[in-house]
């Protein structure tokens, strides 16, 4: 078995991070993914005190049960081993379609994965996208939302943070944006410019393609501008993904520092 497979499905929510994130969004109506039991380590009771006590409002605030058992328990139900002691059991978020009528933030910055291989790099990828202030994430029909926990924890939880939506291409996808203001970026390397050579400046509508595959003919003509990382020294190798998503995603951060700062 790849150890992919074992990701599939996987509504576990692996330590306090992760947990948090989850309350957070049920919270403040990100999303619509909810707690339906919770498992806590007894022997973290009495030197995390404060902690279950928080837990335990929020538990009767959403009506989920806390289990405290044996931290082997733990162990057994988890796909990880860095729960720490905290594993939340929660239902499958519902990702609704990107369509005409999604509501877009009016001078945001959204970004679109294509093709990431591995939910830890799609979390890594979440992590820096949230971090440097993109507004919303677009999916493609295929993407690593399944591993809902792998994903939340490998994220530190900006994946529950973030709204998401379903495209079915990145032309669709490009075409609602530009329709709403937005200028249309792709990273590529034909016919490209170097990323601090172009204009990011919002609304922008960033699309990042996986390595192997790379982001398709049909979705490059809907660019106002291909950007491309280059590099301090020859080197042949690609970066991953979420490695280009991540210092994309700072630089449109940095240039537009000022009108995100008002």
């Amino acid at each position: 078995m790849k150890e992919t497979d074992k990701f599939t499905d996987s509504n576990l929510m692996e330590g306090m991070v992760s947990v948090r994130a989850v309350l957070e969004g049920m919270a403040g109506g990100t999303n619509d993914r909810r707690i339906t039991e919770l498992f806590y380590a007894e022997d973290r009771t009495k030197s995390h005190a404060k902690e279950l006590a928080w837990l335990s409002h929020r538990a009767q605030e959403y009506g989920f049960p806390i289990h405290i058992c044996p931290a082997a328990e733990i162990d057994a139900l988890c796909i990880g081993n860095t729960h720490g002691g905290v594993l939340a059991r929660c239902t499958a978020r519902s990702i609704p379609t990107l369509t005409e009528s999604t509501p877009l933030p009016p001078n945001g910055f959204c970004v679109m994965l294509e093709g990431i291989e591995d939910p830890y790099n799609f979390g890594y990828a979440m992590r820096s996208l949230y971090a440097s202030g993109a507004d919303a994430v677009i999916l493609s029909p295929r993407n690593w939302m399944t591993a809902a926990g792998i994903v939340c924890r490998a994220s530190a939880g900006a994946s529950e943070r973030f709204p998401m939506y379903v495209s079915e291409s990145g032309a669709n996808a490009a075409d609602i944006f530009r329709a709403a203001g937005y200028k249309i970026i792709c990273a590529d390397i034909a016919d490209s410019v170097p990323m601090y050579d172009a204009d990011l400046s919002r609304p922008v509508f960033l699309i990042v393609g996986g390595e192997r595959r790379g982001i398709s003919r049909a979705v490059l003509k809907k660019a106002d501008a291909v950007v491309r990382l280059d590099y301090g020294r020859p080197f042949d190798g690609a970066l991953s993904a979420a490695s280009a998503a991540s210092i994309l995603a700072f630089e449109i951060y940095r240039q537009n520092r000022s009108s995100t700062q008002e």
